[in-house]
């Protein structure tokens, strides 16, 4: 945070630095305010306004969608973490918008993987964790309590109790691929969210041909979507 203030410091004269530092307090201000952290439009329609900020989120059956999930708060500046997620595509994250710079990696916690995650979630606003070893209950409320009183967001490939909801790709299909020829431009998801409140479902583009994220309202922008490929998410 303080080397991104420097380097915005530095483009300004002198004399104005005082005013930009007092617009750098303002939006800061604001972001601790606000009660979620901003997500792509494309998750609308599934999320109530964002992510909410002191909570858990189960995510399933796709890296891509977690990658999604983190793009717009990490586009917008906030600092992100994966801890145990050793098949990480960090090519992948970075085409679906997340910032590297931004990006923390623990592919490899250890047996207190949970002491890391307590550790990221003080300091950053988005932590993804893939449990190696189950953990107690009175380990994950402890956790939670911690979640709540910084403000940051978890999402955990697996099972985890009081999630406020659970996120998983349930069908997918791929655009492009010919008979045994031709490359894979678009896969259209279907994505669904349990929680608090009735199921939810959409169609999205992850990602769709221009590489974005977005609802599957048309077609993706692809030289040929003739031909595809329909996979079941595992």
């Amino acid at each position: 945070m303080a080397s991104s203030v420097a380097r915005r410091l530095t483009v300004v004269p002198a004399e104005r630095r005082d005013q930009v530092v007092d617009g750098l307090r303002a939006e800061l201000a604001q972001s601790r305010l606000a009660p979620t952290l901003p997500t792509r439009e494309a998750f609308s329609g599934l999320l109530d306004g964002g992510l909410r900020k002191g909570c858990s989120y189960v995510v399933q059956g796709s890296n891509a969608l977690t990658y999604a999930l983190l793009a717009e708060a990490s586009a917008a500046g906030s600092w992100t973490g994966m801890v145990g997620v050793q098949d990480a595509g960090i090519e992948a994250a970075a085409r679906l918008g997340v910032e590297l710079d931004r990006l923390v990696l623990v592919p490899e916690p250890g047996p207190r993987w949970l002491t890391v995650v307590g550790t990221l979630v003080d300091v950053l606003d988005l932590v993804v964790v893939r449990p190696p070893t189950p953990a107690y209950d009175a380990e994950t409320r402890r956790l939670a309590a911690r979640l709540r009183e910084r403000g940051g967001v978890l999402l955990v490939h697996g099972d985890w109790p009081g999630a406020e909801q659970r996120l998983a790709v349930t069908e997918s299909r791929w655009y492009g691929l010919g008979d045994g020829h031709g490359h894979l431009s678009a896969r259209e998801v279907t994505v669904t969210a349990d929680g608090r409140g009735p199921q939810r479902t959409a169609k999205l583009w992850l990602p769709g041909g221009d590489g974005g994220v977005h609802l599957a309202e048309a077609a993706p922008e692809t030289t040929d979507l003739t031909q595809w490929r329909q996979v079941k998410a595992g």
